[in-house]
């Protein structure tokens, strides 16, 4: 995942309170659903429900984004967390759940909109 610059959405849309931000997929840990060169359109908080895309940092390199899936959920409000499970577990350099353990849903983000890139 690359951050590629934060921006707010208009008053007419429900969000306009919610930080979004855009990414971009680098990676083939979410194949098929996702591939590299997709961009994806992601709004801060909100309760993870399994099987939703959700973006957040790292655990094992703060400085870069993971989309996963979401696996199981516990706790509720700030202290929900999930699982995160990639799509394609047998990729290259695949990071989630089974190496860094659960996630804590503060700071992550919901994905609510992706776009295509060129397919290969």
């Amino acid at each position: 995942m690359v951050l590629t610059y934060p921006s707010t959405v208009s008053r007419n849309h429900g969000l306009w309170r919610r930080p979004v931000r855009r990414f971009a997929v680098v990676e083939d840990s979410m194949r098929p659903t996702l591939c590299p060169g997709d961009g994806l359109l992601a709004v801060r908080g909100g309760r993870p429900r399994r099987g939703q895309l959700r973006v957040f940092p790292d655990p094992t390199l703060p400085t870069r984004f993971l989309i996963k899936r979401v696996g199981a959920v516990r706790g509720r409000g700030r202290d929900a967390a999930f699982e995160a499970l990639s799509d394609n577990p047998r990729a290259p350099g695949v990071v989630d759940s089974r190496r860094f353990g659960w996630v804590s849903a503060a700071g992550s983000y919901r994905v609510v909109w992706t776009v295509r890139g060129p397919r290969r």
